[in-house]
């Protein structure tokens, strides 16, 4: 907004008659800023017209005496709305950003992604050991990557504080075991949940995934692993992909391939099922991979309560991504359910 010049000030008044609230109307400023503005004129030797109040709005003049408003206890309107422009352009940088985030892989040759499913670390059904194994694991093998689909903690709030009383770790417990976790190993990224985002814009577990300079998004992170050799793989994870069928539990991330972006692997938890599908895009010709993983959650009591089925291969899934071959080919990316025996393939794939 460009900033009202003395001169036009001046000028309204006189047109104004010295109504100093149609004045301040007519240039798009409050009454406040403009009895300012006129002190400020005042003080640098300008000549300012005679002003007075509407007298439809104020009988001032017949009283005798003439009241100046008191400051305003907030920024003005001006201020205010270039505060918006800031942050409207802030949150547009970011958002623009996100839609597609590139990741440069610095090691050449094939790598592979350990996707946990949900995992509810505190949760008394949660199998630690595993998550504990697995971590190790990715430590272990040269080029392979951790990845959280979300709910890395029960998290509970609100009515449902109540069930931290059915568990044996407490609130506070729950997040020293979550920092426990993420510090086990170093992560391509991590997804928020459902579970995690009922803490608000004060997610615990951004904070300390950022101590691990960890890629950390709400609910959803499209990325493109960029090789040294040229190759693009980009990875669409969301805690959960829209729809679902009774027939077809990876329907969400089928749908999101064939209805949505063209990437090599999609993957999502939150339903604690397992399932994979395997499509090609007609266009591109690249093999389109769609993938739920479970959850660490091994037994959990409301699944059991509503009846849900055991749908669970495992906890994880392994995705081993071969740079070398071409991007049409449809073994550039192969899908483990056990873990070890991904890493295995991933390093006989290295050592070649």
């Amino acid at each position: 907004m460009q900033k009202v010049t003395d001169e036009q000030i001046i000028t309204m008044l006189q047109q104004t008659k010295g109504i100093r609230s149609n004045a301040a109307k007519k240039l798009g400023i409050n009454e406040r800023s403009l009895l300012m503005r006129l002190k400020k004129i005042q003080q640098k030797g300008g000549i300012v017209p005679k002003s007075s109040y509407d007298p439809s709005r104020n009988a001032s003049d017949e009283k005798g005496f003439e009241f100046t408003p008191l400051p305003d206890d907030d920024v003005s309107i001006e201020e205010l709305i270039e505060q918006r422009k800031r942050k409207f352009a802030h949150k547009r940088e970011h958002e623009e950003a996100s839609k597609l985030i590139p990741i440069r892989v610095k090691i050449p040759g094939a790598i592979g992604l350990l996707h946990f499913g949900d995992p509810h670390v505190d949760d008394d059904g949660c199998d630690i050991e595993a998550i504990e194994r697995h971590t190790a694991l990715v430590n272990a093998t040269e080029g392979l990557f951790a990845c959280n689909v979300g709910d890395t903690t029960n998290n509970w709030c609100g009515r449902l504080a109540r069930l931290y009383a059915d568990q044996s770790t407490s609130a506070a417990q729950a997040w020293k075991i979550a920092e426990w976790f993420v510090n086990r190993c170093n992560w391509l990224y991590m997804i928020g949940g459902n579970h995690d985002l009922w803490s608000g814009s004060g997610d615990p577990l951004k904070w300390i995934a950022k101590q691990q300079n960890a890629l950390y998004k709400s609910s959803e992170a499209r990325i493109a692993l960029r090789f040294p050799n040229g190759a693009e793989v980009r990875v669409n994870a969301r805690h959960d992909h829209s729809g679902s069928s009774i027939w077809n539990p990876a329907h969400g991330p089928m749908k999101a391939a064939l209805m949505g972006t063209r990437d090599h692997i999609y993957v999502a938890g939150h339903k604690h099922e397992s399932a994979y599908s395997v499509l090609k895009d007609a266009i591109s010709g690249i093999t389109m991979h769609a993938i739920k993983v479970a959850s660490y959650k091994v037994y959990d009591r409301y699944a059991k309560d509503r009846g849900f089925r055991d749908n669970a291969l495992s906890p994880c899934a392994v995705t081993v991504i071969d740079p070398d071959l071409p991007p049409d080919h449809p073994d550039m990316v192969k899908v483990f359910w056990e873990p070890e025996v991904g890493a295995d393939y991933l390093r006989w794939l290295r050592s070649r």
